[in-house]
């Protein structure tokens, strides 16, 4: 296998994958907490709720992928096992299964937590002159960025 020689030099390449891999980590709790809160959702707004948590838990799904294929591509391997993942969220698993109105303050935390990680990604991949993952992470920042608005706004 050749050596990887991108224009990024190799401590930048890894702290990068290093802080990709706490996006995906952060990524992949938030898709299992919203498709959870999918499965279980109850109350006077199941329908609205329900069929939300499955546009999100749907676009999440995508973005894990795309955010793995990135440390991929930056030669590092990807975090792929709930303990490493666990490890690696600063989203926390919660127990039980809480109402609606607390599961969306629950995701709207996870959504604005994802901004801080892609704001840390992002910072990191600017000083590298990273492009391709500087663009990602903008781009998931805008995404949980107004995900988190349209969440916070139903508890009003």
């Amino acid at each position: 296998m050749s050596t990887i020689d991108i224009g990024i030099s190799e401590p930048d390449r890894l702290a990068i994958a290093e802080g990709l891999k706490h996006l995906l980590a952060d990524s992949y709790t938030l898709y299992l907490q919203t498709h959870n809160f999918h499965w279980n959702v109850e109350g006077p707004q199941f329908r609205e709720l329900h069929l939300m948590f499955e546009e999100h838990y749907t676009e999440l799904a995508l973005a894990v992928d795309e955010v793995a294929e990135r440390i991929r591509a930056l030669d590092v391997p990807a975090p792929g096992t709930y303990k490493e993942l666990s490890r690696l969220s600063a989203i926390k698993e919660i127990d039980g299964v809480p109402d609606g109105k607390t599961m969306v303050d629950i995701l709207t935390s996870g959504h604005e937590q994802l901004v801080k990680t892609c704001r840390h990604v992002l910072k990191l991949a600017q000083q590298a002159s990273d492009e391709s993952t500087a663009s990602l992470a903008s781009d998931r920042m805008r995404i949980h960025e107004k995900t988190a608005w349209m969440l916070r706004v139903l508890n009003k």
